[in-house]
């Protein structure tokens, strides 16, 4: 069965672009444009991953990190940020938010789909509950 994976971003040529992307590789891709609908999808899609822009309307994508992080049921879902908020600062608090992977735009497709992989082989070898990413 395909690994499902949450696209969202308010532009929709972004959204378009790595929805593509990842499902010539394969993927089930669902998508979102705004962090409340992203979150809506989160809990009725349940995806293995979230590829997640930063500035959007209604609730950014710390917001809704934020939210993921929080809920029991949705906290260990992987969470790429893919997004032009490229300031030291903004990287350093996706990572202290609990992002797995902090790629900045413009980006290269198929260094998203890299990191893809690796996340999801690095969720397969690790047979202990934990996860343990190295990017």
């Amino acid at each position: 069965m395909a690994k499902k994976i949450l696209a969202v971003d308010d532009e929709k040529h972004i959204v378009r672009l790595v929805q593509v992307n990842l499902e010539r590789q394969g993927y089930e891709v669902v998508t979102a444009f705004d962090g409340k609908e992203a979150l809506e999808k989160v809990e009725s899609e349940r995806p293995d991953l979230v590829v997640l822009d930063v500035m959007m309307p209604y609730m950014d994508g710390f917001e809704v990190l934020k939210n993921l992080k929080k809920n029991p049921e949705t906290r260990d879902i992987p969470v790429i940020m893919l997004t032009a908020k490229a300031q030291d600062a903004d990287v350093f608090r996706g990572w202290q938010s609990g992002v797995d992977c902090y790629l900045t735009k413009p980006f290269n497709p198929m260094e998203l789909i890299a990191f893809v992989k690796r996340i999801f082989k690095s969720l397969e070898d690790d047979g202990d509950g934990e996860r343990r990413i190295s990017i």
